[in-house]
């Protein structure tokens, strides 16, 4: 059975996404504050963290950090807070998914399924024993390994960054919108929330590109979306 971690202050919406989350045949534990939640996830084995931004003692930003820091498990913010540079910041350092309070209990299940399927997945596929190399123009992806090398330089990439490369360097010369990028890499359709993926190509480029401004590999196509040159 998959075990989710919810850090959550507010006792009540705490409670319910574990009702519904349990009525999903998940395990679930709850943590009230930032800094019990930060020592669940660390010294206990969980498949998914659901983290609340504000948060008695340490907040969300640095509980997701420092998460981050030693485990790759999907981890979906969620906050009353609307204002896109929470969201940019909260995906900057590495969450999986950002969500604006209120929604419903059911939208969040059907996020957890979509993050767990995929990452489900991708463990699936780094079992396998051969190698699965990407190669262009210097930067060699290695999908069994999930290790990403510029020029001979290993780059480290968060499960969504490294998702979203690969796809994007597995179609080359093909454009794909903002909505399609979502739907393929996070498994779901966007709800009009399209910045997440801005966020992302922003990180990518800044780790593969010999400059930002002027993007060699992930170019964008003003008014459509991105495409991988080679």
């Amino acid at each position: 059975m998959s075990r989710i971690l919810i850090i959550e202050d507010e006792e009540e919406i705490a409670d319910l996404e574990k009702d519904y989350l349990e009525l999903s045949d998940f395990e679930v534990e709850i943590q009230n504050t930032g800094d019990g939640g930060l020592e669940a996830a660390l010294h206990r084995e969980f498949d998914l963290v659901v983290l609340d931004l504000m948060l008695p003692g340490m907040d969300g930003f640095e509980v997701c950090k420092r998460i981050r820091e030693e485990k790759n498990i999907p981890i979906i913010m969620v906050s009353a807070k609307k204002d896109d540079i929470d969201k940019i910041r909260g995906l900057g350092l590495g969450a999986d998914d950002y969500m604006t309070k209120p929604f419903s209990p059911s939208e969040l299940v059907a996020r957890v399924k979509a993050h767990m399927a995929r990452y489900d997945r991708l463990v699936g596929t780094a079992a396998k024993p051969h190698n699965d190399i990407v190669e262009i123009r210097g930067i060699r992806i290695d999908k069994t390994a999930r290790r990403v090398y510029v020029d001979g330089e290993e780059k480290a990439f968060t499960t969504k960054e490294f998702d979203l490369l690969t796809f994007l360097a597995e179609h080359p010369n093909h454009v794909f919108t903002k909505e399609e990028l979502f739907r393929e890499i996070w498994n779901m359709d966007s709800i009009g929330d399209i910045a997440t993926v801005t966020v992302h190509i922003k990180k990518i480029r800044e780790k593969i590109e010999y400059d930002t401004a002027k993007p060699q590999y992930i170019e964008t196509i003003w008014g459509v979306g991105y495409r991988f040159k080679i």
